[in-house]
Order: C-alpha cells, then structure tokens, then sequence
C-alpha cells in the first residue's frame, strides 16, 4: 500500500532574523576598579588622562565586589552604577526619608545614606523636575512674600492702657474708676475717681 501524503509540513529550525542581543552596561567606575585590581591603565590613554586619573584613583577602595570612596568630608561612602541611582533618589525625595525638598537637600539626602556618584547633583536636579510633586510646590515668590515689619523693643512700663470706667453709684463722693494696664506686664492698677476729666490722669 503506498504511503498517504503527509499534511504535516517539515519544521524548519532556521531563523534567518535571529540574532543575540547584548546589551553592554558600562559603569562609570570601570576603569577605577580595573587599575585596582590590575594595577593597569588602558594603553589608549595619553600621559595627561593618565595622570589625571592617577591622581584621583587614590581615593577609591575596592572591597568586596563593592567600590568605596574616600570623600572631602571625611565620609567612606559606596559607589553606586547608573541603573541604581533613580531608585536611590526616588527613595530619597519620596519615601520615608525624602519629603520632596528640592535637588540640593535630597543629594543631601543620599549623601547622608552613604552613596556617591560623579553626577550627583546633576541627577537631582533632573529627578526633581520631572517630579510632579515638586513642580506643584515651587518655591514662595516675592509677591507670596509677607512684609517683613520691626519688632518694637518695649520695657516694662513703656506702654500703658488707660481708660475710665463708670459712672457708678456714688461711693463716697467717688462715681468712676481709673483703670490702668500695662500691655508688658499685664500689670493692672485701678483707683477711684470723683470725675473723669483729663486732670485725674495726668495727676495719676
């Protein structure tokens, strides 16, 4: 009996479009960590980018797969790679410790927790104005701005509140009252009084 023809069509395994996708990170800190542990400069570099980079290798330690550097303000502080550093400012502007304060005092921030990068600064700045938390807060203007007033510098019984009160029910000749307030001290000081002319104050 001859053979039925076959409905399957043969698999073809070959993918002409096929190709290996590699994506190549390159951290800024690559040559740093690479002279720290060779002890090798790239040979494409000239003796003055030698030199500049000797010069600031010194402040760098490698330590357990971790980069550390010594910085001006006496801090030991890690070294982070690019794809670290939003999660890092995100935490710092946003969540427990952050309160959305701007780009100087969240590089601040991140400062304090113990990381650096080249771009600091710069990347705070960018992060904070696509925040929209940021952009909606602003910063107060001169015309949001309260007059600044002097304070008046009184002493005691430097300003006084004078008033009569009355007239009352005749008390001895007496029908008001002279109420005297000091607004330091809150001193009070009340006497009787036939009349309430100006004469009575000024002799009080």
């Amino acid at each position: 009996m001859p053979n039925a023809p076959s409905d399957e069509l043969p698999i073809n395994d070959n993918f002409p479009d096929e190709q290996l996708l590699a994506i190549s990170i390159e951290k800024w800190f690559v040559d740093i960590v690479n002279y720290l542990v060779t002890n090798q400069t790239p040979s494409s570099w000239s003796k003055q980018d030698r030199y500049r980079f000797l010069s600031q290798v010194w402040y760098f330690m490698w330590e357990d797969h971790y980069l550390f550097k010594y910085c001006s303000d006496q801090i030991i502080r890690r070294c982070i790679p690019e794809e670290e550093t939003r999660s890092v400012l995100a935490f710092c502007l946003e969540f427990a410790c952050g309160g959305h304060f701007g780009p100087c005092k969240t590089a601040e921030k991140v400062l304090q927790s113990g990381f650096f990068w080249p771009t600091l600064f710069k990347d705070a700045f960018d992060f904070c104005k696509t925040c929209t938390t940021c952009q909606m807060i602003g910063r107060i203007s001169k015309r949001n701005m309260m007059p600044l007033n002097l304070i008046l510098e009184v002493e005691l019984f430097d300003v006084w509140g004078i008033d009569f009160m009355g007239p009352f029910p005749n008390s001895f000749g007496h029908q008001y009252i002279l109420l005297v307030v000091d607004y330091v001290s809150k001193w009070v000081k009340a006497i009787p009084c036939k009349t309430n002319y100006n004469k009575v104050v000024v002799k009080f």
